[in-house]
């Protein structure tokens, strides 16, 4: 009840009443009267409005009808719907299993159909196999697809296939004339190379634009094969064997009729008792021994010049090198040819290869290395020797370039034959120095001819061998520089004195020096030591010249520049009486001095730069020590002494040109 009350006091309404104290049972009534006027209002809405209410229930029926009809319009539909799916499920698997279905058949008939096409033999096949020419294209198309055929049986025989027993007769047929065919055409071309000036290259190109001939028959009959190797093999190794032992004899006959010869060596002196005119004439055609010249081209823009052709050059002669050469390339280009063609066409690589090369080439090559070993026996050439040495490092890169390593062993053998004879002859040149007695020569300071010969011999042998160096030639033209350096030691100690020695030398070493700068490195190791040996040289030679016209001076400098080195002026001064004479003597004759070194200087020396070289050297000299004299002298004998720039304006006068 109390709830009730506050719920009461809680309406607004009611509050509004109990605020204006208005009586509530009247307030009731009213509401009460209100609420039946609504109602009565209402009815008589109503009633006017039944009609139209009676009007839209018609209608709403109506459209209950409809929706009914609509729905089993749709149900109907649905179930429809569901049967169209079904079926259509139905249909996606039956499609599925006749896709499988086509795709096994599909496999199955392409194996079928490639194993029937490799199996049959058609008509076309057998006629081109058996009446066509085998140097026809269809018939090496058929020849592949025979073989092919044959292969396919061979294989299904193995497995006991019964379909091989159908085809296996024909095709046996097919082989037997098909090799028959081959066989007698490569043994055709074979026997091509044997006709006298053949050029075999056009059959052995004949033989490769159709060299699956060969594979076929490897394939089917081994015995054929290797009939037709042996054919190939004995016919090419005569054919080569015939040509170099003829162009080898050829070209003996195209060298120098006058070798060298023992008497050739560098220590051994020219036969000047036959004359200047029988000297010119005994060497008309002989090779240079100790100078390259233009031998070296032999290395680079010659060596791959056109082979010597002996019966168009019949009146030429050549070095033993050029010679070499020539049969040495002729070989390469042939050697690396034939390689080349047995493995591409006979199918061998690595040991098999190199086998049959040797079965082919063999005895063509160990008669060039007896024909080098003859030739080789009694040559004095060092030069020649060591060209046919570097001819052979070249060929065996350009073999390896050429893919061809067959030559290999042949070039090592070569070496063995020269390399012994080469190091025995160089060693027979340091003994003919070693034996030469200087007494027996005149007292020329000029250069002497074993220093020229080694000069140019020396530069020849490291010229050549800059690309290819050799421990064995570093150290013989080491023991023959030193066997040089001695000779030209034991040449100088016959002259009487000391600065007829040191113009002895200087002419040996600047010649040696000179050579071997045009023909090699500046830093060869030859090239350095004997530098070395110049400048020391030319040093203790500048001494000497300077000592007669102005020892004096010289004397003075090196006995009182300790004193000023140690501030002891007094010694110095103790020294005035002295220097006052050297400088009277200096002013009286510097000028007259000058022109007596100028003139002796150049006298000495054969060779006007050298002369000059050293001219230079000993002025240099002489106005250090003018000047170190200069710094020693007291006041008063500086004073009388002459200008330095009078006597600089001399020496100028002597400027080299040069």
């Amino acid at each position: 009840m109390d709830a009730l009350k506050e719920a009461s006091l809680d309406n607004e309404e009611v509050r509004e009443i109990l605020k204006n104290t208005t009586d509530l049972r009247q307030y009731s009534r009213q509401i009460e009267k209100e609420f039946k006027d609504v109602e009565n209002k209402s009815i008589e809405d109503y009633i006017a409005e039944s009609q139209n209410i009676a009007n839209l229930h018609n209608q709403i029926n109506d459209c209950d009808d409809v929706l009914e009809r609509m729905e089993n319009m749709l149900m109907s539909f649905q179930s429809v719907l569901n049967n169209i799916s079904t079926e259509i499920t139905q249909l996606q698997r039956k499609s599925v299993s006749m896709s499988l279905q086509l795709t096994n058949r599909q496999s199955v008939k392409a194996q079928l159909s490639q194993f029937i096409e490799d199996m049959a033999v058609s008509e076309e096949m057998i006629n081109i196999i058996m009446d066509t020419s085998v140097t026809e294209r269809d018939f090496s198309t058929q020849l592949n697809v025979l073989n092919h055929k044959l292969s396919l049986v061979k294989e299904l025989s193995f497995k006991e296939s019964k379909s091989t027993n159908d085809v296996s007769d024909v095709l046996h047929k097919l082989r037997l004339k098909a090799m028959s065919k081959i066989r007698s055409y490569l043994l055709e071309q074979i026997y091509k190379f044997r006709k006298p000036m053949t050029n075999y290259q056009i059959p052995q190109n004949a033989m490769l634009k159709h060299k699956f001939f060969f594979e076929f028959i490897l394939s089917n009959e081994r015995h054929v094969a290797q009939e037709i190797c042996s054919e190939y093999i004995d016919t090419m190794g005569k054919i080569y064997y015939s040509y170099f032992k003829s162009y080898s004899t050829r070209l003996s006959g195209l060298k120098f009729e006058e070798s060298c010869t023992k008497d050739d060596l560098m220590g051994i002196e020219d036969n000047a008792s036959k004359g200047l005119f029988a000297k010119t004439t005994s060497l008309k055609h002989k090779s240079t021994i100790f100078t390259i010249g233009k031998r070296g081209d032999i290395l680079n823009q010659q060596l791959e010049a056109p082979i010597i052709v002996p019966h168009a050059q019949l009146k030429n002669r050549y070095t033993v090198e050029a010679l070499f050469r020539s049969e040495q390339y002729a070989l390469v280009d042939n050697a690396c040819r034939e390689y080349l063609f047995v493995t591409e066409f006979f199918m061998v690589r690595g040991t098999q290869a190199q086998d049959l090369f040797n079965q082919i080439m063999g005895k063509t090559l160990t008669l060039m290395i007896k024909n080098l070993e003859t030739s080789i026996h009694d040559c004095y050439d060092t030069i020649a020797m060591f060209l046919c040495i570097h001819l052979i490092f070249r060929y065996q890169l350009m073999c390896h370039k050429r893919c061809v390593p067959a030559l290999d062993k042949y070039w090592d053998s070569l070496q063995s034959a020269i390399w012994p004879r080469f190091e025995h002859v160089f060693r027979l040149n340091i003994q003919s120095i070693h034996d030469c007695d200087p007494t027996k020569f005149n007292k020329e300071m000029g250069p002497h001819y074993i220093t020229r010969r080694y000069a140019e011999f020396s530069a020849a042998i490291v010229g050549i061998s800059e690309h290819f160096p050799n421990e064995l030639v570093s150290r013989l033209l080491l023991e023959l520089q030193n066997e040089v350096e001695c000779f030209i030691l034991r040449m100088a100690a016959i002259f009487a004195t000391r600065k007829d020695q040191l113009i002895y030398l200087i002419n040996n070493y600047d010649l040696v020096l000179g050579v071997l700068m045009e023909h090699t490195r500046d830093n060869s190791k030859e090239a350095e030591a004997f530098r070395e040996q110049l400048n020391a040289r030319s040093a203790e030679y500048v001494e000497e010249i300077l000592a007669p016209h102005f020892g004096g001076i010289i004397q003075f400098v090196k006995e009182c520049e300790p004193y000023f080195e140690k501030d002891q002026m007094d010694e110095l001064r103790k020294q005035e009486r002295r220097s006052l004479g050297l400088v009277a003597s200096f002013s009286a004759n510097w000028k007259k001095s000058l022109e007596e070194l100028n003139r002796e200087v150049l006298l000495s020396f054969p060779s006007l730069l050298t002369g000059s070289q050293l001219l230079q050297l000993a002025l240099a000299s002489l106005v250090q020590y003018y000047h170190r004299f200069h710094k020693l002298l007291t006041p008063n004998a500086r004073a009388q002494l002459t200008n330095i720039h009078v006597v600089m304006v001399e020496i100028k006068k002597y400027k080299s040109n040069y």
